[in-house]
């Protein structure tokens, strides 16, 4: 990878000794340059589930977790919903859903991937089934996912509060702008407003789905559709709008100063 610039660093006439003919590659030692921004955006955008595509914008579908992660995330609520549906019994449902998830780990397994995400998924699902189970109400199922979505809401806006809005610390990396974006107000700006467009799709959710949840069984149904319709798709989408409302303004192009 070259250097940020996209040139090689000049010589100066101090104090370094010119020994025998250097490697080509000494630049890219750490000990030399150090990783590049572009090295940077890469480790921590892979660190935080976000990809960049061959044209530098970040792959919505891929940060998803691709169709195997939204499916890790949908398909062991929507097999305890059908379970349940039939047979009007939580426990077989209960085991139906961890049997869903724990098939995605062995599938895993077998195609040799990081196991992260699969056995993120049996846990929440082992928990959720644990209160479910312990409560003797089917939509304490899903009560584990507003805890959760609390957190998130309370973390995204202290960071906004503290002016290291996530978006700006996520979209920043992906686009090579690393910290630099802190120092411009209107960078600043917009990478708060995409955060708070993130936070905007988990509010939504709790304002959904919470009602539905004290419906009791009568509304879970219409709780585990919309669990289903706000989870990966609406994720991917308000992802989406954060990433074009921080989209940086075009530079204007400097004149040629070849002729006065």
């Amino acid at each position: 990878m070259t250097v940020a610039n996209g040139s090689e660093p000049k010589k100066t006439g101090d104090a370094v000794p010119e020994n025998q003919a250097a490697p080509r590659n000494d630049a890219a030692k750490p000990g030399v340059e150090g990783p590049s921004v572009s090295d940077l955006a890469a480790g921590y955008a892979k660190k935080a589930g976000l990809h960049r595509n061959s044209a530098g914008h970040v792959d919505m579908l891929k940060s998803a977790g691709g169709w195997q992660g939204i499916a890790e995330s949908i398909l062991p609520g929507l097999v305890f919903l059908v379970a349940f549906t039939v047979t009007r019994d939580l426990t077989p449902a209960l085991v139906s859903a961890l049997a869903a998830a724990a098939v995605f780990t062995v599938v895993r397994l077998i195609q040799r991937r990081p196991l992260t995400q699969a056995l993120a998924g049996v846990v929440g699902v082992g928990i959720s089934a644990w209160l479910a189970n312990t409560t003797g109400k089917a939509e304490d199922f899903y009560v584990l996912g507003f805890f959760t979505n609390i957190a998130y809401i309370a973390a995204m806006v202290l960071s906004i509060a503290l002016k290291w809005p996530i978006a700006g610390l996520l979209f920043g990396f992906v686009r090579n702008e690393g910290l630099e974006w802190r120092k411009d107000q209107d960078r600043l700006r917009a990478y708060k407003l995409g955060t708070w467009i993130v936070v905007a799709v988990l509010a939504l959710r709790l304002v959904v789905q919470v009602p539905l949840y004290f419906m009791g069984e009568p509304g879970l149904t219409a709780l585990a559709t919309t669990r289903l319709l706000m989870g990966a798709p609406l994720y991917i989408l308000g992802l989406w709008v954060a990433w074009l409302v921080t989209k940086p303004a075009p530079q204007p192009s400097k004149p040629s100063s070849s002729a006065d």
